[in-house]
């Protein structure tokens, strides 16, 4: 299958996922639940990866095998790779027994300079009494944005106390990029957290948003968070969305929803929420319908998870256009 356009800037996928057991000396952390969950096993599959390799190798063997099949992408040229910050206390510190998932900024920071196709996504909880110093060293480890989950990070974005941290993020022109949305992929979450309508104080702070998803499922004080979520894009425009995940099954018919507002294009991200499309839950045959059968087996017939992801969200109406913005908007050449 060949691709459409073919971009003048890199084309980016602005939204990955890292991970870690803790082995190798990575600082990640699982907590047991998680671990003893179903989701624990399928992921590990989805980064081809196994606990007993990890255990041989180090974690650093995940960021490597995504890297080596993101080099293999004929369309896809980087990847933003996230970090994710735990729960954080009333004290400031790490609240182990409440933080699902930890993979700490370094290390991720580390796999990026080993590997130039993979972009630093930094995350940092703003309730630590440093968060404004790891926002300056993230920047000098070379982060491109800041990704926060607040349903699982117990982060409120709306609280005022955080706007010394949003004042920064402007100052530096660091990108925040929080989900939105309902969120599934954890044993539990905090799904108020998420509420687009949260990020209009980062917004007014001046603060570039990405709504990862786009907010596309869930509701908030009886209203779709889509609604909200285009309400704020009307009216603030240093804010963006990613289309990641919006193949998935659970979120069928959302992709075109979004591509129906043209004039927010220049303002959409391509994601894929990588490692997410290797669970199976993106399968082109999931647009059965939406389809016509013959570009639905040549869909399938790419091996190539980010390849298959890009080309099947062509064929669903994404401008080609759309696949320069992240670049641009991270100044990546």
């Amino acid at each position: 299958m060949t691709s459409p356009f073919i971009p003048a800037a890199p084309v980016i996928d602005i939204h990955c996922h890292g991970a870690g057991i803790g082995a190798g000396g990575s600082g990640c952390r699982i907590a047991p639940r998680l671990r003893q969950s179903w989701k624990f096993r399928r992921y590990l599959q989805a980064f081809e990866v196994t606990v007993e390799a990890l255990e041989t190798a180090g974690d650093m063997l995940v960021l490597s095998r995504m890297s080596r099949r993101l080099a293999e992408s004929r369309f896809v040229d980087k990847a933003v790779v996230f970090a994710l910050d735990g729960v954080i206390d009333g004290c400031g510190s790490l609240d182990e027994h409440r933080t699902e998932l930890y993979i700490p900024d370094e290390f991720i920071a580390r796999a990026c300079r080993q590997h130039p196709n993979l972009l630093f996504g930094a995350s940092i909880h703003p309730r630590r009494p440093d968060a404004l110093e790891r926002l300056d060293r993230a920047v000098e480890s070379g982060a491109v944005l800041v990704k926060w989950l607040p349903s699982i990070q117990n982060i409120d974005p709306a609280q005022p106390d955080l706007v010394p941290f949003y004042r920064r993020l402007a100052e530096l022109k660091l990108p925040l990029l929080s989900h939105t949305g309902e969120e599934g992929s954890f044993t539990r979450a905090d799904d108020h957290l998420a509420d687009p309508e949260r990020l209009r104080l980062p917004l007014e702070q001046g603060v570039t948003v990405i709504a990862a998803h786009c907010a596309s499922n869930g509701r908030n004080q009886g209203q779709p968070n889509f609604e909200r979520f285009l309400k704020l894009m009307h009216r603030h425009p240093n804010l963006h969305g990613d289309i990641s995940a919006l193949t998935q099954l659970n979120r069928l018919g959302h992709l075109r929803r979004v591509l129906r507002h043209e004039e927010f294009h220049q303002r959409l991200h391509y994601g894929t929420d990588m490692p997410l499309p290797r669970t199976g839950l993106c399968s082109p045959w999931f647009q059965l319908g939406r389809l016509p059968l013959g570009t639905l087996r040549r869909l399938a017939a790419l091996d190539n998870p980010w390849d298959q992801d890009l080309h099947l969200k062509l064929a669903l109406g994404l401008p080609p256009q759309v696949l320069g913005n992240t670049a641009a908007l991270l100044g990546v050449v």
